[in-house]
Parts: C-alpha cells; structure tokens; sequence
C-alpha cells in the first residue's frame, strides 16, 4: 500500500521545480576547517600544500556552477576570472592566494544561492637577527656604556610567537637586569628584541632566535644563531676600481670590492641601479666581472655588503661605455630674413648634431670638398648653441659666394679614440631648393579592402631631400606601428593587412632634421577602408517539432559601404528568397509549418562590395539533453548481501521545445569495462518543464560503480545523452537496522539544523578549538580523545542570551516492518545512544525528543539533563518506540554564561533493547511518549 501510494504521489507531483542550494565541502588537505564567531567559514592550509574546494548544489534545473574570489594580491590572476566547475584546485598554493572564496549556483528560480570560504594559508620563514649597537659617554666618568640591541625577524601566518635563549639557557623578562625582552610598538607584534644594557664579560655568547606558530599546520619551530663578541661590528669595505670608469664597448671591465672590517665577516653582492647584473657577468665572492661590456650594459654598479650587524655599507662607481649614434644635419637659409632659399649675398647656417657619451669627449670638425675648414670671419665654426640640446656644432657662412658652393662635411669623434667617427656630408649649390610636397592624383582618397596591403604615397622634392614624418590627422591615436610619428625616407607609408580602425586621414610632413630649417611642408591623404558586413547570430541552433512554425532572423550591425546591402536566404546549397537592405538593417525568414526536408542548416549571406557576412542556424529535431537530479541519497535499501539498488531521478531539459518524447534509451555499464547494457523506458504522455522522473536500477553489485547514459528518443530520433557516475555508498536512510555518525564527515550524517531554533550547533575538534575567550568550558578532545577529531556543540558566547536554544535533528528513518507483508504489526525498540560533554559552571540544559511522522502535536520528550557534568564524555542511552518514521532532536539550552558549551559525539540508533546502560551516572532520563524511564545510580538500574 505505501509503495503504491509512494507511485500514486509520482505520477501526480512530478512537476518539480526548486531555487538552488549550494554548500561547500573540502577534500581533507586542509589543517582546519572552522567555524568562527558571526559563522564565517575558515579553511586553513600550509602554503605549497593543494586547495580542493568541493561546490555541492541541489534545485531544478540544475544550478550552474562559478567560482570567484575577492581579496588577496592583485597579481593573483584567478580573481580576474572564473571557474565553472564543481571543484576549484590549486595545487602549490601561495600565501597570496588566500582570501575568500565564492560559489555561486543559479538556475533561474529566485536568487542564486552563494556560499564563501576564507582561505588561510600559513607558513613560516625562516628568522633573521639583526644587530644594533649604541655607545654613549656616562657623565663625570671616563668609560663609554655599550648597548646591543637584538632584533628578531620572521615572515609567518599566524602571528609567530619568539623566544630568545643564550647557550641553552632560555631568556625571560625580569630573570637578569642586565636583559630586557620587549616587543616594540611599531611592529604590531611581528619582532621581538633583546636588549643588553650595559654589555657586560657574560653578554658575549652564543644568541638563539626561535620563531614559533605553535605546531599550527604542522610547522615546526625555527631558529637562527647570532655569535656576539667584544669583535662584533658593522661591515665596511673598500672599493679598489676608480669612479666613473669609462670603456669602450667590448672591453672587460673589473670591479673590485673588499672588505675592510666587520665581524661576522660580511657577504658581499654587487647590484646594478637600472635592472638585473648582466647575464654574461660573472661573480667571485667581491670581484665582478663584465666581459664585452656593451652600451647598454653601462650604469651605476654598487657593491652591498651585509652581516646583519648595523646598517649594510654600500658603495658605488659609474661604468660608462663610449660611443656615437644619431648623426642628423638641418641647413637654415639666412635666419636673420625668414628666408626659405639659399641666396647669394646671404647668410646660410648648417648644423650638425649627434648623441655622444661622454658628452664631455665629443670633438668636432669641418671640411670643404675634403679639406680641413678652420674658423674665420666668413666661415664662423661654433661648438655650443644654447638654443639646441648639446652635441651640435654649426658653421656660419656669411655673405654666400658662388665659389662657397661644395660639400661640407661635419665629423665628430671621441677624442680618447677607439670609437670609429661619424661624418655627414652636406651639399650646398646653386640646385640646392627647399622640399615640396604633392600628393599623386590618384592616391588620395584612397579605397581598399580590408586585410589588403596599401600604399600611402607623399612626393616630395628638393635638395636635400627631407625625412618625411606620418602621422594620424583625424585624431589622437597610434599609428599601425604603435608610434604616434612613423619615419619614411621615400616618402612612403606601407600598410599591411589594414584594418577597418585605420580609416581617416593622414599627414605627411617634412622633418627640420637632414634637410631644411624651414617652416614644414605638409599634405593629407585620406585612407578609405571597405569591410564585408558584419552580422549576428554567427550561428545559433533552434530545435523545433514537426508542423510547428518559426522564425529566423538575421541583423546587419556593421558595414562599409552600407547603402546597398544585398541578402540570400538558402537551405543547404537550395536558394530559398533573396532581396534588398534598403532602409532597414535586418531580415526574416518564416516557416510556417516544419516538415522533414525542413530540418537542417539555414544561412543569410549579406553582401556588399568588400564581400559577405554570414547568419547560420541549425534548425533540428534533437531532444535536449536530461538533466539528473543529485540531491537523492546515493543507495537503495535492498536487504541482500552483495547487491544494492539506485533511484535515478531526473528532468528533461527544454521538453516542450521539440516533439513529445515517447521514450529515453538507458545505457548502463561496469567502470572500466566496455560492455553496455541497454533498455528502452517508456514515457506515457508529454514531459513538462522541470517534471522530476524515476527508474529503480536494481541488481546492482556492491561496491562497485557504474556509468549510466540517459538519452532522450523522439520522432525525429535520439537527442542528446547524459551520462553520470552512481556509486555505492552505505545507506543513509533504510529500514532502520543501525546508524552510527561520529561527525568526523562535514556532511554530518545528514543530520540538519532545526529552523525554528534561536542559533545552530556547530562542527568543531579541540585542535581548531581556541581557548582564549572561554577556557573553563567545551571539551578538549572528541570522544575518543583525539585532538584532530570532530563533534558537535553549542557555542556560549556572545551575543548568544541566556534560555536560547539549538535543535540538531537526526536524518528520518522509517520503521522496520516486522511481518512478511511490510506492514508494523507492534511498536518496535530500538536504542538511541550517545556521548555528552557538559562542563563549565554556566552549563544550561540538554535535551533529547522523539519526533514522529503524522504526529502533529508536540516532540516527546525522551532523555534531560541539567548542569555541569565535569571535563569528561559521558554516555547515555535510552529505548524508544516509535510507531512511523521518525527523527531524534537533540536541544541545547544556554544557561546564565558564557561557560556553558554543551558537546555531543557518537550518536547511535540501534535495533532492539539498550543492553549496556551507562555506569557511573547520574542523569534522569525524564518519562516521555512510547520510552521507558531508567534511574541509574551507583552501578544499579530499576526499571519503572
């Protein structure tokens, strides 16, 4: 009758639809996963151990799944991205990899459901001393008073904590007047120092740091040792190079560093000020060596060295390396007229300018048609012009004369040698004109596709012929090289594969330099580029039933040109309809009654001159894929040794999209073998959206796994499949024969919260447990006595109120029927078990009640006690009879403080009659509904 009830209520309320849930559970690498106060969730790792964070959801359909994370560094690239999957892995996490993070399921129904997770990751550095020292003149008397400071440094998480010890003896404050230990403020608890006031013969000797996290993690304690004598010092040193040292490049250059005191004996490094030592460098302890040295290897090297004593001693020297580059001329006709040509009688500058280092060594020359030129009152040679940047030289021609035509040459060198010399010849005669620029007819405007290769052209004439400089005119933005100016010396600008982005104008104009100083020539050409239209969907899959009509739309977004727009409907290669885009900017195709020969793939090729842009559609038949429903328990109660049984339950995605689906393929197979097993389930009537339905797979064979695949089958034929792993699990929810949960699973048993209490029970073990805000109460250890085993309790603290209550309720069990036909004949026993933990002089009251189904009155009262009960576990067990499915409820009662944490552990349900009742009790197990009532005192038991 149940079962048939159980089918009756399937058939009626398969219609299902469900918000998300979400939980997170972790894979067991962490240290710790706690509840703090205000329930935020910390899950506490070692650094470079692996983060698996498991995301358990439920809700129909089924919820999509996405990770994030807030906080941490800002060069942590997961926060800039997502996760979509059930479990987030970071394998060698990274102490700037903690922070919180976030799982998110949504699947339409109300709001997404979202659960976080802070992720502490611990470590321990290893401890640095450093060591300072003070010395100061007492008044009236001829001795100096030295005092040492030891300062202590570890990077940790959590707070390290430090201990300072001298030869084996460990040092404390208050033990030796001589020692002060103190914690500076500044440092909020980061160092601890060891002050020697005074430095007396027993002061020298042997100084141990130890930086402690007290075993956190596993992390064991580290320690440094500092050797202190009447020698200790801070390092000096000596630098055995002179300052600058100025090379020519592909010399070897030596620095030399020595240390000229300091004990410990100092380390000695060499860094360079602008980036990392050169590859090729090759260090020997104070000795650097820069084998072919180049120009960009110059800069300001600094030997650093440090024994932590006092502040490391730093000194430097310059390395320059000679050279010339950059050699560039500007001829300026009369300046003292604005004239633009060169005119007999006239004035004429050429300048002549390069980049040297050292500046200080660059040295200057002239020569006419090859001849040396010397300084006169018409030929005026000067080295330094305030107006210009410095390494310029010019000459002065004054009063032009035709026999001053010719060639003059400019020739700069370094004037210690090594450094071949620069020369730039400059032509000044009669055909010597300023440039022009025109652009050719047919260049300008210029029309190209996109992808092409173009060619901007500028001609430009005179002598000497100038550098032609492009740039964008239209706007503020990059040219195709990523300069905002691009250098041709044709006078052309070659673009390849050209871009829509790069359509506008451009200007070319003369440069001052290699040419004349003149007001710049300039000219715009302007850049048209032509792209095939582009359109949305690119492709977009419509499933649909036969008969039904639809609509496809295809929408121009972009295009150049874009005044005529051509369209072409087609099925497959079969033209359907074809036309014009004239004033709009889309177009639909209608189907007014889908057949058979109408399924396939539908494009609406739009055209212009640059080419086609592109709408596809697959139009198909297909079922969407099943969607399977997790939040049923993993196994079936079957009452046969080996074999176990799986209620598979699912919805079928998107059901009224296409035709009724008359049945779903079931394909089960064995993991890792190949064999399938395959059967056809029927489905009478249409499937509606979010309707839950179910098969029994039986005979399934314990422990093993197999993978099923769900396919779903129309007129059109199969959809698509999914496929799921079922495994066997021990039920959670049979016919009661035994149950037993000791919490160490965070899912606890599926024991639940009770939603009409004032605050929750929490999951906790005695190594994560913190005695710092109430150390007179709560366990410290699990029932068992491990440290690292887990429990429930109720925490006592703020802003928990005195008379608040937490319900904890156990998973429902149904009764065992006890006659062939499934039906309960009398009220079975079973026995309910477990651990109890009631210390601390605010202990309230705790309760067990027996609740029962179709019961609407109230939970009957099973089990009470009240007070303090000492710092121990205790056992107690009660019978009860239940007469239909039931749940136990386990309520703690806050008493008058905060030292009142109740605990309990190991709760069991068993059937049949307790046989070992508790000894050394004493508790009153209070008379309730359908139990029997036990006083236990003094290793006796009556039975009332």
């Amino acid at each position: 009758d149940e079962w048939r009830q159980g089918k009756k209520w399937l058939s009626s309320e398969r219609y299902r639809r469900s918000p998300p849930t979400v939980r997170i559970i972790h894979s067991g690498h962490a240290c710790n996963v706690e509840e703090e106060r205000y329930t935020e969730r910390v899950y506490t790792i070692r650094e470079g151990e692996t983060l698996e964070l498991a995301c358990l959801v439920s809700g129909h359909p089924r919820p999509q799944i996405r990770w994030t994370k807030t906080a941490g560094s800002a060069s942590d690239r997961f926060q800039d991205s997502s996760v979509f999957n059930e479990t987030l892995r970071i394998t060698r996490i990274q102490r700037l990899q903690g922070g919180r993070y976030y799982c998110k399921a949504e699947n339409g129904l109300g709001s997404p459901a979202i659960k976080s997770i802070r992720v502490d990751v611990y470590y321990l550095d290893d401890p640095i001393i450093t060591v300072h020292q003070s010395i100061g003149e007492a008044k009236e008397q001829f001795y100096y008073e030295r005092t040492v400071f030891l300062r202590c440094m570890a990077n940790s998480n959590p707070p390290v904590r430090y201990s300072w010890r001298r030869g084996q003896e460990f040092l404390s404050q208050g033990l030796d007047k001589g020692v002060e230990i103190y914690e500076p403020f500044f440092t909020q608890g980061e160092t601890k120092i060891l002050k020697l006031k005074n430095l007396r013969p027993q002061d020298y000797a042997n100084y141990s740091c130890i930086a402690s996290v007290r075993n956190v993690c596993g992390i064991a304690n580290k320690n440094v040792l500092f050797k202190l004598s009447n020698k200790t010092a801070s390092p000096t040193i000596k630098l055995l190079v002179e300052d600058p040292i100025v090379v020519n490049p592909g010399q070897t250059v030596t620095l030399v560093c020595v240390t000229s005191g300091g004990d410990p004996t100092p380390t000695l490094t060499w860094v360079h000020s602008t980036d990392e030592l050169p590859k090729k460098s090759v260090l020997n302890g104070g000795t650097l060596t820069l084998p072919a040295i180049s120009i960009e290897e110059a800069g300001v090297y600094s030997c650093v060295a440090s024994n932590n004593v006092g502040n490391p001693a730093k000194k430097s020297t310059t390395i320059v390396v000679r050279g010339l580059k950059k050699g560039r001329f500007w001829i300026t006709p009369d300046p003292y007229h604005n004239d633009d040509n060169i005119q007999i009688g006239r004035e004429v500058k050429i300048s002549c300018q390069v980049e040297a280092t050292p500046p200080e060594e660059l040295l200057f020359s002239w020569l006419k048609n090859g001849r040396p030129l010397r300084s006169s009152e018409r030929m005026v040679i000067t080295h330094t012009d305030p107006e210009v940047q410095p390494g310029t030289t010019n000459l002065d021609i004054i009063d032009l004369k035709f026999t001053d035509f010719g060639t003059y040459t400019c020739v700069a060198v370094l004037k210690n040698g090594g450094i071949p010399e620069i020369s730039i010849d400059v032509n000044i005669s009669s055909t010597t004109v300023p440039p022009e620029l025109t652009v050719p007819r047919d260049k300008s405007p210029l029309v190209v596709q996109e992808g092409d290769t173009v060619e901007l052209q500028c001609l430009v004439s005179g002598k000497p012929k100038p550098i032609i400089l492009w740039s964008r005119a239209d706007k503020e933005v990059p040219m195709p090289d990523g300069g905002l100016q691009t250098e041709s010396y044709d006078g052309a600008l070659r673009i390849v594969n050209v871009s829509r982005e790069m359509t506008g104008t451009y200007r070319c104009a003369t440069s001052q330099y290699n040419g004349f100083n003149v007001k710049p020539r300039e000219a715009l050409v302007e850049l048209t580029v032509q792209y095939p239209p582009a359109v949305e969907p690119l492709f977009t899959e419509i499933r649909q039933g036969l008969g039904r009509a639809f609509t496809l739309n295809c929408r121009m977004l972009r295009a150049h040109p874009s005044k005529v727009l051509k369209y072409e409907w087609k099925l497959g290669t079969r033209l359907l309809t074809m036309g014009q885009l004239d004033q709009r900017d889309e177009t639909d195709y209608h189907v007014r009654a889908l057949n058979r020969e109408g399924y396939g793939e539908y494009t609406c090729e739009v055209t212009n001159e640059a080419g086609a842009g592109a709408c596809r559609f697959l139009v198909t038949g297909r079922a969407y894929a099943p969607e399977f429903y997790y939040d049923t328990y993993s196994a079936l109660w079957q009452n046969r040794p080996r074999v176990y049984g799986f209620k598979l339950q699912w919805t079928q995605q998107n059901p009224l999209s296409v035709d009724r689906i008359v049945a779903y393929r079931l394909g089960i197979k064995q993991t890792g073998q190949s064999r399938w097993w395959e059967q056809e389930i029927p489905m009478e009537g249409a499937i509606a959206k979010g309707e839950l339905i179910t098969h029994n797979l039986t005979e399934l064979i314990k422990p093993e796994a197999y993978l099923v695949r769900l396919t779903p089958i129309t007129r059109f034929g199969e959809g698509d499949s999914t496929d799921r792993t079922i495994r066997y699990s021990a039920p959670v929810n049979p016919h009661l024969r035994e149950f037993q949960c000791s919490f160490e699973d965070e899912a606890v048993c599926m024991f639940t919260q009770d939603k009409t209490d004032d605050f929750d029970w929490t999951r906790h073990s005695a190594a994560t447990r913190d005695t710092k805000y109430t150390p007179n109460t709560g366990p410290s250890s699990d029932r068992v006595g491990s440290k690292q085993g887990f429990y429930m309790y109720i925490e006592t603290s703020r802003p928990r109120l005195e008379g608040e209550k937490a319900r904890l309720l156990t998973p429902t069990f149904n009764v065992a029927p006890k006659s062939p036909y499934g039906t309960v004949t009398s009220s079975p026993t079973y026995c309910f078990g477990f651990y109890y933990h009631m210390y601390g002089k605010h202990i309230g009251a705790l309760n067990a009640y027996l609740r029962q189904k179709g019961q609407s009155g109230a939970d009957s009262s099973v089990w009470t006690l009240v007070g303090n009960q000492g710092d121990r576990w205790k056992q107690a067990k009660v019978n009860i009879h239940p007469t239909a499915s039931f749940q136990l409820v386990l309520e703690g009662i806050r008493g008058p403080g905060i030292e009142g944490d109740i605990a309990i552990d190991d709760v069991t349900i068993e059937e049949g009659e307790c046989k070992d009742p508790p000894h050394n009790s004493k508790c009153f197990f209070g008379k309730g509904g359908g139990h029997d009532l036990y006083i236990i005192q003094n290793q006796s038991i009556r039975k009332r």
